[in-house]
């Protein structure tokens, strides 16, 4: 006799209570579709919080991590290993001129954190600039870097020296960065604070400033990285030249992983003083190796510009008077209502669309760049539906 077991209320009975949870379990994924435990699909548009980007279980990246998980799982960075070697080499090949030195880790805040080590370490100078609105997550360093206050009132004193100046604000930033400044830390376009992309003048103008005054330019591509905006890297769009790129979510298919690279500016940690047990698996490394062949042979950077280019004509197209404005480049698509946005969530997933908030009055897509235009198509009739 099977017996049906409530996934829900144990989870509820053992976790840590640090979530809000939908009343969703998800127990399948393809593509850009998901599946709860009674069959229900739904369209994914908020893929991990930006992490599918080649979909859920590729095939290929399935094929990688079944075929390494039988040969290697675990092998220390003290010791060499083949698909770390051929990942580091594969990756570089893509990121742009001169950043070629890579440390791996697990997770965005990871590679914030060793960004911010770097940072220190190689101009010896201990303040670091970031932007009103950021997000770089929740380890302590990471988190004095992110703005909100919501994520970090119950966690003060956070590590001094950091300081927070407007977005888009290069008058700001100029008066703010001084000779104890090591790096500034920004987001081509803010995800968790709105999707708001940053200007020209604001983001080439902080890296001007950077190289005038000795201090590093930190960029986090932790969300637009890898295709999401249509580029490969969204810093390409204005041709910016970080010292310091920090990379994660979707490196590796669904995997957990981070990274950073780094430019000849960004000097070098010395052996020892930084380092990751599981950074650099062999199992992450052939899960990523498999996720870059398939974001170059799909042309995914590519699919995410084009269908991106038609979201966004069409979500501005929408005759709702709840909607304040449609934001965002390539598949990262933020829309700014009127009001709140979560009963406006609540009511796409009921209609089997999934998306996210980016602050509390914006709807926030972040589909898999694999989403088909159908697909796309039943999106934008949700949201028309829910909206009107």
């Amino acid at each position: 006799m099977q017996t049906t077991i409530d996934y829900r209320a144990l989870e509820d009975r053992h976790a840590s209570g640090v979530y809000a949870k939908r009343p969703l379990t998800i127990v399948q994924g393809s593509g850009a579709t998901l599946w709860d435990e009674t069959g229900r699909a739904y369209i994914d548009c908020a893929a991990g919080h930006g992490v599918a980007n080649v979909g859920h279980c590729h095939p290929q990246v399935v094929a990688a991590i079944q075929e390494q998980a039988a040969t290697l799982i675990t092998c220390q960075e003290a010791l060499y290993n083949d698909q770390r070697a051929l990942l580091l080499d594969e990756l570089s090949a893509r990121l742009p001129v001169g950043l070629d030195r890579l440390f791996l880790c697990n997770s965005g805040t990871e590679a914030v954190e060793a960004a911010i080590k770097v940072a220190r370490a190689s101009t010896g100078r201990t303040q670091i600039l970031a932007a009103m609105r950021g997000f770089h997550g929740r380890t302590l360093g990471a988190l004095s870097a992110t703005w909100e206050q919501h994520y970090r009132a119950p966690f003060q004193p956070l590590v001094p020296d950091f300081a927070h100046v407007p977005y888009n604000n290069i008058d700001a930033l100029d008066t703010a960065i001084t000779g104890e400044t090591a790096a500034v830390l920004l987001e081509v376009i803010q995800g968790e604070g709105g999707v708001r992309p940053g200007s020209d003048e604001f983001l080439r103008g902080a890296q001007r400033l950077c190289r005038e005054r000795g201090a590093l330019l930190l960029i986090d591509e932790v969300q637009t990285g890898f295709g999401r905006t249509g580029r490969w890297w969204a810093c390409e769009h204005l041709d910016l030249e970080p010292d310091v790129l920090i990379l994660a979510k979707s490196i590796a298919g669904g995997v957990p992983m981070g990274a950073i690279a780094i430019g000849p500016r960004g000097g070098a940690l010395a052996v020892g003083t930084h380092g990751s047990t599981f950074g650099g698996n062999p199992l992450a490394c052939a899960a990523a190796r498999a996720t870059l062949s398939v974001l170059q042979t799909e042309q995914l950077p590519e699919q995410a510009a084009s269908k991106g280019a038609w979201l966004l004509t069409q979500l501005r197209n929408l005759p709702s008077r709840r909607i304040r404005e449609v934001r965002g480049c390539g598949l990262m698509i933020g829309i700014e209502l009127r009001e709140r946005a979560a009963p406006y969530l609540q009511a796409l997933q009921e209609r089997g669309v999934l998306a996210l908030p980016a602050g509390p009055t914006v709807i926030r897509l972040l589909p898999p760049l694999v989403i088909s235009s159908e697909q796309l198509a039943a999106v934008v009739a949700a949201l028309d539906e829910v909206l009107q």
